[in-house]
């Protein structure tokens, strides 16, 4: 399989989810930035340039937009004080990085391939990653609430 099973998307789209749409994207581009200069910070200790031009740089690239859709939506009420829409946030952007980036290596192994290998295998993680950012988000507002 040529794209891992990470946690990186529930990372990316909880930063976008807490910080919003300007400050998530820009936190993602940062923390991709440490990676192009050579820093181990993504999947498996993949760093610097390659990562960028190869098989999975097509859901890299999504990660910033990723982040700043979650945010976008966190700021118009789609958050952690309504879980459905926060749930909701977070599927449409695992959409978007798994459309992303399964396009992006359909140009290396075909499109058949790209669904097979790179988007099939990662909806239902989706699903709980998503899943897991909304609880995550409603105990932080809670919390948040509850020291206000």
């Amino acid at each position: 399989m040529p794209v891992p099973v990470t946690m990186q998307t529930f990372g990316v789209l909880l930063v976008g989810a807490l910080y919003g749409w300007r400050l998530g994207a820009l936190t993602t581009l940062t923390w991709l930035g440490q990676a192009a200069m050579g820093l181990p910070v993504l999947a498996g200790g993949a760093n610097g340039w390659v990562a960028f031009a190869g098989p999975t740089a097509g859901y890299l690239f999504a990660f910033p937009l990723c982040a700043a859709l979650t945010g976008w939506l966190a700021q118009r009420g789609w958050n952690g004080q309504r879980a459905a829409l926060a749930f909701a946030a977070m599927m449409l952007a695992h959409v978007l990085c798994l459309a992303a980036g399964g396009a992006w290596l359909a140009q290396f192994v075909g499109m058949e391939q790209a669904i097979a290998l790179g988007v099939a295998p990662f909806l239902v993680g989706s699903v709980l990653k998503s899943a897991l950012a909304t609880v995550t988000l409603k105990l932080i507002a809670s919390r948040h609430r509850d020291n206000a």
